[in-house]
């Protein structure tokens, strides 16, 4: 029986190599089938440019052309995702620096009833914020405030109708959130999405933001069974992690 259990266990492993033969199991890459790459020129660099890729059975393919993007304003430090842990700087609450590493992806979401994207789209109302505070139980977290009352998000600065909030503003019109500190840590960072542009290479408090066209093409490839995730690393970090994390060729 022993040796029975040892064989399913030793075939199971064996299949299970095989049908991750194009990416390495011990990568946070494994399993995904869709890349959203952005990468800088340094740690302090504002901002950078994004790539899509596909992974097929010969490894990873490039779609479209390189576009323009921002990121934080004072950068880039290390956030909570997929990845492991790095040593350098690490991002932290109004520190205006975008998380780097990988994460997983997010709702999308907007000012519309509706949009044309595969991933799961929330439309926004004068009543959904993120909450920034660092202290409050629904750190890192969009909420309604019909549901949570609105001392809760008193001290907040993240309304998710910013057009109501802030004069016209459209930066959230159309985005996705990027699934930085997913275990909500207090004082990690909050509330990072890739969201469309202030002006032409603005840069933000620590998101991603790009032009509409570029936004609405992802938004329309993304496909969730597909396991997209979103990767961001300044150029350095990229040639020291992109034979271990099986990163596309630069």
């Amino acid at each position: 029986m022993v040796v029975l259990v040892l064989l399913a266990t030793l075939l199971a492993s064996c299949a299970h190599r095989l049908a991750d033969a194009d990416g390495d199991t011990t990568t946070p890459l494994r399993d995904a089938r869709q890349l959203v790459l952005v990468t800088t020129e340094g740690w302090d660099a504002p901002a950078g440019r994004l790539q899509r890729f596909e992974r097929s059975g010969d490894g990873w393919h490039a779609l479209g052309t390189p576009v323009a993007v921002t990121v934080g304003r004072n950068g880039s430090a290390w956030g909570l995702g997929l990845h492991p842990a790095q040593p350098g700087v690490q991002k932290r609450e109004g520190d205006g620096r975008a998380p780097a590493g990988v994460f997983a992806l997010g709702t999308a979401f907007g000012y519309a009833a509706a949009e044309a994207t595969g991933l799961p789209y929330q439309a926004m109302d004068a009543g959904d914020w993120c909450v920034d505070v660092p202290a409050s139980p629904l750190y890192n977290r969009i909420v309604d405030v019909a549901d949570v009352g609105a001392p809760a998000i008193a001290a907040s600065t993240e309304p998710m109708r910013r057009d109501l909030y802030a004069d016209g503003d459209q930066r959230y019109r159309l985005g996705f959130v990027i699934a930085h500190n997913a275990g909500n840590v207090p004082g990690a960072g909050s509330c990072i999405f890739a969201h469309l542009w202030k002006a032409p290479g603005e840069a933000t408090a620590g998101c991603t933001a790009m032009d509409d066209p570029a936004m609405a093409t992802l938004l329309a490839w993304l496909d969730p069974a597909r396991q997209p995730v979103f990767v961001l690393l300044p150029e350095t970090e990229y040639d020291r992690l992109s034979s271990r994390w099986r990163l596309p060729a630069r």
